[in-house]
């Protein structure tokens, strides 16, 4: 049996990945890390669209904060979790055990949330790390080192590593 590729109402290239851009028409329903080999391709509706230019803003400048409509879809417990990393500010971080705290939980069951998100960047799971400066995980590529495109993004924020 051949899988069907999956299908992306954008693709916009940027400095880390080609980032696919899925929506339902109403919102966001995920954003998938692309090899920088991938074609980048035209917002085909008005959601995408309006993504396309808020990434861009972000690109531009790193405090933005996204407003485009998402659909995350995910467990109760996820959707807690993402709702306490869209807390995080942009050069900021919280360590699993943080977030763990904020959703009276445990640091394996956020690590496990965080992979789950399916609209890394704009719901944005780079901005937690490990315990100690460790930068733990960032499952959300097809391509590269997935660390390399999370140490890009907190750098691009002004994250200060080590401080």
């Amino acid at each position: 049996m051949n899988a069907v590729p999956p299908t992306y109402a954008a693709k916009l290239r940027t400095p880390f990945a080609v980032l696919g851009v899925r929506t339902d028409g109403r919102a966001v329903t995920g954003l998938a890390y692309l090899p920088l080999a991938e074609r980048a391709a035209a917002p085909a509706d008005a959601v995408a669209e309006r993504a396309v230019r808020e990434l861009l803003r972000y690109l531009d400048d790193p405090q933005f904060r996204f407003t485009v409509p998402l659909a995350p879809g995910g467990t109760a417990f996820q959707q807690r979790v993402w709702s306490a990393l869209a807390g995080i500010p942009p050069g900021h971080s919280r360590t699993y055990g943080e977030v763990a705290r904020a959703v009276r939980s445990a640091p394996r069951a956020v690590g496990q949330a965080c992979g789950a998100n399916r609209i890394a960047l704009v719901i944005p799971c780079h901005r937690v790390v490990g315990a100690l400066g460790a930068l733990g995980g960032f499952m959300n590529s097809d391509e590269r080192d997935p660390i390399a495109i999370k140490r890009w993004l907190l750098a691009h924020e002004g994250y200060r590593f080590g401080a």
